[in-house]
């Protein structure tokens, strides 16, 4: 609805409304007479029941919770207490004369004294529930919408992933991991040395696949940070260690001293370490029988 039917629509209502208050306002005011009000009094006593409803009203549009239900409450008593006074007006004939009976609604007197007592306690009332919802109304805060708040379980991945979505930005394409490095092949020579040395000890190669840390993928390494010592197999790290360690005593023949020798990682040291140890015991010579003496041989 444009802004010009909307006017059209309050300006209707506002009409209607002023229309009833007329016809109201009229059976009111003869009700307040019979009770023994003045002129002016009685003249004013419509705008104290209808304008009270017309209050609560505007309150129950504006309040929320157990204050709109409680200005739900007023409107409603206010509506009924208006009409049953009209009702009366419209049932008791010496009401709408000049000369009136004060202090007489009904023949019957249990009824009369009950409505008395409710056109007497409407101006009162309407002091109490007026304040009373002028206050709730003048106190009141709007709620206010909470705002959404991320989730603390989700990832940062997951996040981020959003707002670059948010933005109109592609996801960038998962980097696929590093494979893990091939195990070292059995030596040909010697005897076979088994890769774990024992129950507690990880194969190698098999530390970054077995490890329960997710791989952080950086991305390529640049070429200028790559070490210029290319990768070595088994054969060519035994031979080198063998080089290395062919004037070395079986003391000096250590894990330590061989990764420090052929620059390798401690766990192919170990390795190389039992395979030279096992293959110095192989090859040390049998020890000689002692020879017999001359008085032996002829015995």
């Amino acid at each position: 609805m444009n802004r010009f039917g909307k006017a059209l629509l309050v300006a209707a209502l506002v009409g209607v409304v002023g229309m009833a208050f007329r016809v109201s306002w009229n059976a009111l005011r003869d009700v307040a007479t019979a009770t023994g009000a003045d002129e002016t009094a009685a003249f004013l006593y419509p705008f104290v029941v209808d304008g009270l409803m017309a209050l609560a009203l505007v309150a129950t549009l504006v309040l929320t919770g157990d204050a709109r239900r409680f200005a739900l409450r007023v409107l409603a008593a206010y509506t009924l207490a208006s009409l049953v006074l009209n009702y009366v007006h419209g049932l008791v004939p010496e009401l709408h004369s000049e000369v009136v009976d004060w202090g007489r609604l009904a023949d019957w007197d249990p009824a009369n004294w009950a409505l008395v007592l409710l056109a007497t306690s409407l101006p009162v009332g309407s002091i109490y529930f007026g304040s009373d919802l002028v206050a709730k109304v003048l106190h009141h805060r709007p709620i206010e919408t909470p705002t959404p708040v991320p989730n603390r379980d989700e990832s940062a991945e997951s996040i981020m992933k959003r707002s670059m979505a948010d933005l109109g930005v592609s996801t960038p394409a998962p980097i696929a991991p590093t494979p893990a490095p091939a195990e070292l092949p059995a030596t040909p020579a010697g005897p076979v040395v088994s890769l774990v040395k024992s129950t507690d000890r990880v194969p190698v190669g098999a530390v970054a696949a077995e490890s329960p840390r997710p791989r952080r993928v950086t991305g390529r390494v640049p070429g200028a940070a790559r070490s210029a010592r290319p990768n070595r197999t088994a054969d060519e790290l035994l031979i080198e260690a063998r080089k290395a360690t062919t004037t070395w005593s079986d003391r000096e023949l250590t894990a330590e001293g061989i990764r420090r020798a052929v620059h390798t990682s401690p766990a192919k040291a170990r390795v190389l370490r039992d395979t030279l140890r096992a293959e110095r015991a192989t090859k040390a010579p049998a020890p000689t029988e002692a020879v017999p003496g001359p008085g032996e041989a002829a015995a």
